[in-house]
């Protein structure tokens, strides 16, 4: 099926459609998407509330209402919601195992015209460092739909990464499960949330398989070990590259292996432009991801 909101839109109609089913839902703002939830801050002011331009306010805000019992979800562009309140996330959240939503927008650069202020390449990295903080990446707007149904009262933090880069056609994803896309038997590709098209065009003539991956964290060991047929594994991110290799390696520890991480570089980038101009610069077009993965097979 082919996406017709973005999922940003589809945040909002999912927010919006589950506080009016679960009384325990709060939502807290620090002024970002306020115009866009302002019907459920009309009708739920006791359990929905924009703090202003405060995002560790706003952390701390829903710890407060989790610790009352409510299921708080906060939302913010990406560097404010993951790099500015870290410290409330590990403390507030993560310390005290607090179960809690954190969905941001904007990443990796959808912002790029705004400069680096603004990018949010390094948010699933750091948030890896936190123990129990879950991590979903979907690829489609309905893949967030049923990520976030599955997980919200889960009682674990849970951090959704929208951007609007987008897969053009859903899948049927499962909270904390790898989907087998193809097999093949010259390597393991891993294709997170909205990498997965661009690899499939990318590979398409390639004898590899390809395992998509909407949850980061935690990590599906056990189909990466059942379709992991040979010793070349390709990550393939849209985050700083790199995040998976330690729990893919910790996952094949038996097994000789050799893994290409291909993502974004750990670089300043100081260039101001378009989300299609930063992926063709840094290689994470399909041309340049299928440069990549050649290279590393030796075709």
């Amino acid at each position: 099926m082919t996406t017709t909101v973005t999922m940003r839109e589809q945040m909002i109609q999912t927010v919006s459609d589950l506080f009016a089913r679960d009384e325990r839902l709060a939502l807290v703002l620090a002024e970002i998407s306020r115009d866009l939830f302002k019907d459920v801050l009309q009708r739920y002011p006791q359990r929905a509330v924009n703090v202003g331009i405060m995002e560790q306010t706003m952390i701390g805000v829903a710890a407060g209402l989790a610790l009352e019992g409510f299921i708080p979800v906060a939302h913010s562009i990406t560097p404010f919601l993951v790099e500015r309140p870290f410290e409330q996330l590990k403390d507030d959240f993560c310390y005290q195992r607090l179960g809690g939503n954190f969905i941001s927008t904007g990443a990796s650069y959808d912002y790029g015209t705004e400069g680096m202020t603004h990018h949010g390449t390094g948010d699933v990295q750091i948030l890896c460092s936190l123990p129990g903080m879950q991590i979903v990446v979907p690829g489609s707007a309905s893949e967030f739909d049923r990520l976030f149904r599955a997980a919200y009262a889960n009682g674990a933090p849970t951090y959704y990464r929208m951007s609007t880069s987008e897969n053009r056609n859903e899948q049927p994803v499962s909270f904390g499960k790898l989907l087998v896309i193809r097999e093949g038997s010259r390597a393991t590709v891993i294709a997170v949330g909205p990498m997965l098209d661009r690899v499939l065009t990318a590979t398409k003539d390639m004898d590899v398989t390809v395992l998509y991956c909407t949850t980061v964290a935690p990590f599906d060991r056990d189909t990466l070990r059942a379709h992991a047929v040979s010793s070349g594994i390709i990550i393939v991110e849209p985050y700083y590259e790199g995040v998976l290799v330690p729990v893919v390696s910790a996952a094949l520890e038996d097994r000789p292996t050799r893994i290409k991480s291909i993502g974004v570089p750990h670089e300043v980038l100081s260039h101001y432009g378009t989300l299609e101009q930063h992926d063709a610069a840094l290689g994470l077009d399909e041309q340049g991801i299928r440069e990549r993965i050649g290279a590393f097979l030796g075709i």
